[in-house]
């Protein structure tokens, strides 16, 4: 589990292809201080298990399901990722209940730049649409944000200068893919209000 607070841009280091798989290293100083074999840390948003770490970088298996599922199959040596570490019992929830477990990609549509902020709009994959309201939270690349707008296409958030300073969301571009994770809490319900009426 995660809370959707960054906590460093790391670098991609070595992508290797496995086939039907891959096998990823980053460079994360903070992130890899603590870390040992079989921790969690979220890279762009999804969860991934340490296999290694070694001088300030961790390595991490990708399967099949995640390289479909997310954008990291597109990940090549020294992009910047977004990574935080599992949260602990004692963890501040600065953002929200984050899995990382990506639903699905979207692609930013739009960036408007104001004096100390931008409104970035995101394409919304159909089938998320339901899970997405105006003012709840949802997270792009492994950022928990808070919906400002939303349509059956789309979305928009707002980022504060910090957002755009310490992740990847400051850097990306019109027609850049983002991972996003819509809130659980939505899908638990659907389910449950599901089961009950049926």
């Amino acid at each position: 589990m995660f809370t959707g607070i960054v906590e460093e841009l790391g670098n991609v280091v070595g992508v290797t292809d496995l086939g039907d798989a891959a096998r990823l290293t980053v460079r994360g100083p903070l992130v890899t201080a603590d870390a040992s074999h079989g921790d969690s840390i979220a890279v762009n948003g999804v969860c991934l298990t340490v296999v290694e770490t070694a001088d300030g970088t961790f390595t991490a298996d990708v399967m099949k399901e995640t390289l479909d599922r997310s954008s990291l199959g597109g990940l090549t040596p020294d992009d910047r990722v977004n990574l935080e570490r599992a949260a602990t019992l004692s963890t501040r929830l600065g953002g929200h209940l984050v899995q990382g477990h990506v639903d699905g990609v979207g692609e930013i549509l739009f960036r408007q730049s104001g004096r100390e902020w931008e409104i970035v709009t995101v394409s919304l994959p159909a089938e998320l649409a339901r899970y997405v309201v105006e003012k709840g939270s949802i997270t792009v690349d492994g950022v928990s944000l808070t919906v400002t707008s939303v349509s059956e296409r789309d979305f928009a958030v707002s980022l504060i200068p910090t957002t755009l300073n310490l992740t990847t969301l400051g850097t990306k571009g019109v027609g850049d893919p983002v991972n996003l994770e819509v809130d659980v809490i939505a899908k638990y319900v659907e389910k449950l209000v599901g089961e009950r009426e049926s």
